[in-house]
């Protein structure tokens, strides 16, 4: 059975920093791409950021510069360093593999993490 398992959220002040780590299991997930959503109150799920198998990135406009995800294949985990954050960068922060099975495009997702960006 797969599980992501997203860690690191929390409440931090602006112009600080968090760590979310996403730790999958259940399948090797190397050669899949690994991504953060996030999700505001009142909003629609947005894309934050992607990393291909081979280490290819990019990230929303909004979180460029600032954001940094990552992955670690050997231990099927995906994390995103945030600097810089912004009142508006809380959110509910979900771990994401797509993956193809049968002919159809389908998700992996999270529990989801709770940032809040408050002082």
């Amino acid at each position: 059975q797969v599980q992501l398992v997203e860690s690191g959220g929390g409440l931090v002040q602006p112009g600080g920093s968090l760590r979310l780590s996403c730790v999958a299991s259940g399948r090797d997930f190397s050669r899949n791409t690994m991504a953060w959503y996030r999700q505001a109150p009142g909003k629609q799920r947005e894309l934050v950021a992607r990393i291909v198998s081979t280490g290819g990135t990019n990230y929303a406009d909004s979180v460029k510069g600032r954001f940094a995800i990552s992955r670690d294949n050997a231990k099927n985990t995906v994390y995103l360093q945030m600097n810089s954050l912004k009142p508006e960068d809380t959110a509910v922060y979900y771990c994401n593999v797509p993956y193809f099975d049968g002919g159809n495009w389908s998700d992996y997702w999270g529990q989801g993490t709770q940032v809040t960006v408050s002082s």
